[in-house]
């Protein structure tokens, strides 16, 4: 429903003077000062639940998934707004939501520059609307070739047993790849490894092929793993990982493998094709479900 959604809402907004990247990558360039502007919300009941989260947790989370668009366009933050639908039962969780967004605030220097609150019968709804600028050219999800390299940072998988609310986004490591490398193209890993690593092949007008013995798996993913989920079914399908997945020219991506400049591991799993889908490398390479994520499915 939701990539149905964007396409629709695509289809019928017009050509824009005031952007330079209009809906369907990770946020907007305003084409006068080239803002980089993105807009995330975290639903109570879809995204966490206040009888199993702590609201500091899902303030830090609102603000994370936010600075997470931030850095697949390899921008860095600049303000915040926030915007609350508090539940009229529950509105002391208003501060404990802010001292779980202040700390990484501070740490990205962001300013919390306003927002809008509202008290209601429903449960809560955190929206967070960021801006950024891009140091250099922002890192766009259209621009990978085929046969470029699949490169991603971190593992994947597990991420329900706390890393969705406790990870970091990768906002110097895109902006240090960005600068001192070439890169394509780029997505962050929210809503799974396989969905996501198809939403940048299809926007780049390719097809991927993912090598599924190359994929770094978490070692939640291996603990959470049971008998109706793998650890590589997590790996590919879990979401809320965050992690880059970057389409690299094939001489940068084997300089970037050898010499490791990122603290975290970059990792090559794939390759970029002329034929549209996802594949399972193989001899010939096998048609591969995109699992993940989405609103309303």
């Amino acid at each position: 429903m939701e990539i149905e959604f964007i396409r629709a809402l695509r289809n019928r907004l017009p050509p824009s003077p005031h952007l330079a990247i209009g809906p369907g990558d990770d946020a907007a360039v305003l084409r006068e000062d080239g803002a980089v502007v993105t807009c995330d919300m975290l639903c109570e009941g879809t995204h966490f639940s206040l009888e199993n989260d702590a609201p500091a947790a899902v303030g830090r989370k609102a603000m994370a998934v936010n600075l997470s668009d931030l850095a697949a366009m390899a921008a860095r933050p600049v303000a915040a707004f926030l915007a609350v639908a508090l539940p009229r039962h529950r509105v002391e969780v208003a501060d404990q939501l802010l001292e779980g967004m202040l700390p990484l605030a501070e740490q990205f220097n962001v300013a919390v520059a306003g927002g809008d609150t509202n008290v209601w019968d429903g449960p809560l709804v955190v929206s967070v609307t960021l801006i950024g600028r891009c140091p250099d050219q922002p890192l766009l999800r259209s621009g990978a070739q085929a046969g470029d390299h699949l490169l991603v940072t971190g593992s994947f998988g597990g991420s329900q047993s706390g890393h969705q609310f406790e990870f970091t986004p990768r906002i110097e490591e895109a902006i240090y790849l960005q600068n001192r490398h070439q890169l394509h193209a780029g997505i962050d890993c929210s809503d799974g490894l396989s969905l996501d690593s198809s939403r940048l092949g299809e926007e780049s007008g390719c097809g991927v092929v993912i090598d599924l013995d190359a994929i770094p798996i978490s070692a939640a993913a291996k603990k959470m793993s049971d008998t109706t989920k793998t650890p590589l079914a997590r790996a590919l399908g879990d979401g809320e990982d965050f992690e880059l997945i970057l389409a690299v020219p094939p001489t940068e991506a084997e300089t970037l493998i050898s010499t490791q400049p990122l603290e975290t591991k970059l990792t090559r799993i794939g390759t970029f094709i002329d034929r549209p889908g996802l594949w399972q490398a193989g001899d010939p390479p096998k048609p591969l479900a995109a699992s993940g994520y989405e609103h309303g499915a």
